[in-house]
């Protein structure tokens, strides 16, 4: 009988482990030899940075090119399996670049740690007295990361906050950590649980949660650009990219789509250079919606002349030391490639990129519709799913491209004609 209730799995070796699995799966020998062939990963470093690894997972990896961000020149490495998303970016980019390229400029690296405060009678005076011992707590909190003190960074504020909820008040302080380079959640875990006992020693309450915050809205990037109207294709289309961001802005339904385009272009460069990217994700949806309603994270306007200009903000929290960024070597060559020097720049790049991508969706949807592009590019992975190979895929897309019909059924059809098999 099959049971995923397995004593030690962790403990054993990737090979015993994979056995597990072929036989609970009933795998075949071919199939484990896929689990088991790893790139630039090493199966060995993959088994010590998560848990009960049977293999490595490969994305594509591309260059956006065109990206002229702050006055330079940057290629962007994208990792992502969605077709079309790299092409758009540097498409964007490049019209962008007719009218100087984009603008970027972040806030500094500050993370907030949330220390969960309850059993309180008194939730007014509790906060009172955790203000009144704001040195002290900062003094604790820094005292558990000197490495970080010493390049500058480290507690910049404590606040405090009553939340209603439904089991009673509690009382949240904040601890506004600057992190520099680092993403930073470790850092900021650390002092909150430093300074939990003495919390609960100044109030007599009890202290539960102590943990990051992904609403990293004191890590802001925001990224700005002027596309020259004959760039995207004349008024009419500026006026079609306007329309469309302003639905975007009034309707919950479409603004999640419009921030999935962004997040395209962010998380595709986030995961090429080893970020958090749940943590992204979270942080600019819930930022998305701070108003109490979840809207766009960019604005589309036309100006006076009739060009468009776009405006992005939302949080990011990257990193270019410690975590992935370090430990994966695709990762340190995609940091080399960028050549930032700094989290700021690369929370710059990347919200230019988000920026870019957004441009590129709203362009797309505003003239020819999103799909004719999209759909020729992901032809080409139907073909290849369908067994095409080499120049095959380059006629089996074409025929399909032709009729108008992209299904996988058809691609098989083709192929087998190529190969004279039917």
């Amino acid at each position: 009988m099959h049971t995923s209730r397995i004593s030690g799995f962790y403990k054993m070796s990737v090979e015993e482990r994979v056995k597990i699995v072929k036989e609970f799966a009933n795998l075949s020998d071919d199939e484990v030899s896929i689990l088991l062939k790893t790139g630039r990963l090493d199966i060995g470093l993959a088994d010590r940075m998560i848990e009960n690894v049977i293999g490595t997972l490969e994305l594509p990896l591309g260059i956006a090119t065109n990206f002229l961000i702050n006055n330079k020149d940057y290629l962007i490495p994208m990792a992502i399996e969605e077709p079309s998303v790299v092409a758009a970016a540097s498409n964007a980019a490049r019209m962008c670049r007719d009218g100087g390229g984009l603008f970027a400029a972040s806030t500094d690296s500050l993370m907030i740690s949330q220390i969960q405060l309850v059993g309180i009678t008194s939730p007014h005076s509790a906060l009172m007295k955790i203000l009144q011992h704001k040195d002290e707590i900062m003094k604790i909190a820094n005292e558990k990361d000197p490495v970080l003190i010493k390049l500058g960074g480290g507690v910049r504020d404590v606040e405090v906050r009553i939340v209603n909820t439904s089991v009673g008040p509690m009382v949240i302080t904040h601890l506004i950590v600057d992190v520099k380079d680092a993403m930073g959640a470790n850092a900021v875990n650390t002092m909150a649980e430093a300074v939990a006992p003495y919390i609960e020693k100044i109030t007599g309450g009890k202290v539960l949660l102590r943990i990051v915050s992904n609403l990293a809205d004191r890590r802001l990037v925001r990224a700005w650009t002027k596309v020259p109207k004959e760039s995207v294709g004349g008024e009419g289309v500026v006026d079609g990219i306007v329309y469309a961001w302003a639905f975007a802005a009034a309707d919950p339904y479409r603004a999640a789509t419009h921030n999935k385009g962004i997040m395209n272009g962010v998380i595709a460069v986030a995961l090429a250079t080893g970020q958090d990217t749940r943590a992204l994700e979270a942080g600019a949806h819930s930022y998305a919606a701070r108003s109490g309603r979840y809207t766009t994270l960019s604005t589309w306007e036309k100006d006076d002349e009739g060009n468009l200009v776009g405006y992005l903000e939302m949080p990011m929290a990257v990193g270019v030391v410690g975590g992935a960024t370090r430990v994966n070597p695709v990762a340190r060559v995609a940091l080399k490639i960028l050549g930032v020097k700094s989290a700021r720049e690369l929370a710059e790049v990347m919200g230019a990129v988000g920026l870019a991508q957004n441009l590129a969706a709203l362009r797309a949807l505003a003239t020819e519709g999103i799909q004719k592009g999209h759909m020729k590019l992901h032809a080409r992975q139907i073909a290849i799913a369908a067994g095409a190979v080499g120049d095959e895929v380059d006629k089996v897309v074409a025929e399909m491209i032709k009729e108008g019909v992209i299904r996988i059924d058809r691609a098989k059809e083709i192929l087998n004609k190529l190969r004279g098999l039917s």
